[in-house]
């Protein structure tokens, strides 16, 4: 399959060759979606606590006696029904993260790449190179490109430039190639990628060759 490339200027300045086996993956939505919940877990801490009636302070003791006071039944000030007192089934501790095998974490990645692609929502840069922080650069990039939505810049390795020029401009992020992830590619409608981070990816994730 081959994708035009542009320069910074917004320019188209040539084709390119990507890999299909991981650039052209059919949508596999079930994939994704277990992919994408097990991402999300994992990033749960689970260290959300309560108390039970029986880690709560208060005395053990029956408030009053049980009969010929008007008012009713009642056992220990820790009663959750009592305020003050503790949680019923409230939250505890508890380990949230889910386990995948990695080809098929693999393939739920492939798969949001393929579909970037497919919905002409990947475009291929020549190169990102900033002499020194500069926001209106990336505004200006986005701007010729036409994006003027969320966007993910994906780079081959991490450009202090690129990362500190893109990071006051709502919905956009910048990260490695090799960290590309479901929950961030579903998350941003526009993937931009440099021609060496292309090749990073077809080197981590596409089809070995023996």
């Amino acid at each position: 399959m081959q994708v035009p490339v542009y320069n910074i200027n917004g320019e188209k300045v040539k084709q390119i060759d990507i890999d299909d086996s991981v650039f052209d993956i059919p949508l596999n939505e079930a994939i994704v979606h277990q992919a994408l919940v097990r991402q999300l877990a994992n990033a749960r801490q689970g260290t959300a606590s309560t108390k039970t009636r029986s880690e709560v302070a208060g005395s053990k003791q029956k408030m009053y006696r049980q009969k010929h006071t008007g008012r009713a039944r009642a056992g220990s000030i820790r009663s959750p029904l009592r305020r003050g007192g503790g949680v019923t089934f409230g939250p505890k501790p508890r380990d949230y993260s889910q386990s995948m095998p990695r080809k098929m974490r693999q393939l739920a990645l492939k798969c949001m790449l393929s579909t970037k692609v497919h919905k002409q929502e990947m475009i291929v840069l020549e190169e990102i190179k900033l002499n020194q922080p500069k926001t209106k650069e990336i505004e200006k990039l986005l701007t010729m490109l036409g994006i003027d939505s969320t966007a993910i810049i994906a780079i081959d390795e991490k450009i202090d430039n690129v990362v500190k020029s893109a990071r006051n401009i709502p919905g956009i992020t910048t990260i490695p190639a090799r960290l590309l992830n479901v929950v961030d590619i579903t998350s941003h409608k526009n993937l931009l990628i440099t021609e060496d981070a292309v090749r990073q990816v077809e080197k981590i994730w596409g089809r070995k060759v023996a």
